[in-house]
């Protein structure tokens, strides 16, 4: 099915509205029927957020959908319909009333995609929908929809300048295309250049801004995350999700959650603390862990940009009890030597991989050379493991990174599946 309609329009991205909103129109514009949504923008921290407002709805006893990109193993896990990922037999049913209704005109993928997403969450009662951005924000396919509840904006680096411009305040613009007149909106904590560009745009739409660490702000504590802002103080559980980088995730889905407006109780914010998204410092248990010698840990992060390598260098001195390895697969166009320089200096070792079925895979020799040439040729997952079990040593702590697509390949071969 996906194949057929990428034949309508083979251009991998051509980021643009007018497609999707004739399409729309045609299916009776379905993004203008949905529950209150959350738009979420940004460079990292997209997924993590998202996780986090789910967890904080459905702790209110909400019925939450959820709209979430790339997949990692099967394109359903992209739609949660009222809590439940979507079946793959309804998903196909709606793709094939897609393809009807769009008689051959040019579309792309996400676009399609996209509009099974608002078709789904219009036809299922539901009290929320988290809604995230695939690329940039300003001419993304979800920025079709009209009034979110609150828009997000989660930190902003450099990625996808082929797409979104090669300098901050240019991506920054892109992501800040999302903000919309009057609706509330939420940025983590920014670069000075980014949080500029942020501000204008708000201004510009008289929207209200909050911005963490400015008008939010948090810390961890002994017993969890400290939170204060302009509605009050909470004493939060520490974030299910791991990571030194996960506390400003958990706030940012808090903070938009409360400036949304949105009658969320209290105590549902202590969600944060079942937070759960794969591919983010996930520990792996499944087949590649057994291919480990005993008392060994595998971790699994899809991060891939220098922004993420920055934040997995810092989770990385904190695991400072023991050696880490890392197994690094990089896409195509990424910033390879951005990334890998945080990592590779703290690294015990590096090995480069590339995988049959990782779409847009670097090779491994690229990914040698943009480690400065410190980095083993893997050159697979599998045979990177076989030889760190093969030379032993006391315990260490293995971390798979550099791609969500390689992290999709790790996941179907660790046998994990979606819930």
């Amino acid at each position: 099915m996906l194949a057929r309609l990428q034949d309508l329009y083979p251009k991998l991205i051509d980021l643009s509205l007018g497609r999707l909103e004739t399409l729309l129109a045609r299916l009776g514009h379905p993004e203008r029927h949905l529950p209150p949504v959350v738009h979420v923008a940004g460079t990292n921290g997209k997924g993590s957020t998202c996780a986090n407002l789910r967890a904080i709805g459905e702790a209110a006893g909400w019925r939450v959908h959820v709209m979430t990109s790339p997949h990692l193993v099967d394109v359903t896990e992209r739609f949660r319909v009222a809590g439940k990922l979507v079946d793959e037999d309804t998903l196909v049913r709606v793709l094939e009333e897609i393809e009807r209704v769009n008689d051959g005109a040019p579309i792309t993928v996400f676009e399609v995609l996209t509009a099974a997403g608002f078709l789904l969450f219009s036809r299922v009662p539901a009290d929320l929908v988290i809604l995230e951005v695939g690329l940039g924000g300003r001419l993304d396919a979800t920025n079709v929809v009209p009034k979110p509840a609150v828009c997000v904006i989660t930190p902003v680096s450099i990625d996808h300048q082929a797409f979104l411009g090669e300098t901050l305040d240019v991506i920054a613009g892109e992501k800040a295309g999302i903000i919309k007149p009057g609706v509330p909106v939420v940025s983590a904590v920014q670069d000075d250049v980014a949080l500029e560009v942020i501000q204008a745009r708000a201004a510009e739409k008289d929207a209200p801004l909050r911005v963490l660490g400015r008008d939010v702000t948090f810390a961890e504590t002994a017993h969890g995350l400290s939170y204060r802002d302009a509605a009050g103080d909470l004493s939060l559980p520490a974030p299910g999700l791991k990571g030194p980088h996960q506390a400003g995730n958990a706030a940012l889905a808090v903070a938009a959650l409360r400036m949304s407006g949105l009658p969320v109780p209290e105590e549902a914010y202590a969600g944060i603390a079942a937070t759960r998204w794969p591919a983010r410092l996930q520990r792996l248990e499944g087949h590649l862990a057994q291919l480990l010698p005993e008392g060994w840990e595998l971790y699994l992060d899809g991060g891939h940009n220098p922004g993420a390598g920055e934040i997995i260098g810092a989770v990385m001195d904190g695991w400072s009890d023991r050696p880490v390895h890392v197994i690094a697969g990089v896409k195509q166009s990424k910033d390879a030597s951005g990334f890998l320089s945080p990592i590779v200096r703290r690294a015990a070792s590096v090995q480069a991989v590339s995988e049959e079925g990782q779409h847009m895979a670097m090779t491994v020799d690229e990914i040698v050379a943009a480690s400065g040439g410190v980095a083993l040729a893997g050159p697979t997952i599998r045979e990177a493991l076989a030889r760190l079990a093969r030379e032993g040593g006391d315990p260490a702590r293995v971390l798979i990174c550099g791609s969500l697509y390689l992290a999709g390949v790790a996941l179907a071969q660790d046998g994990w599946v979606a819930e």
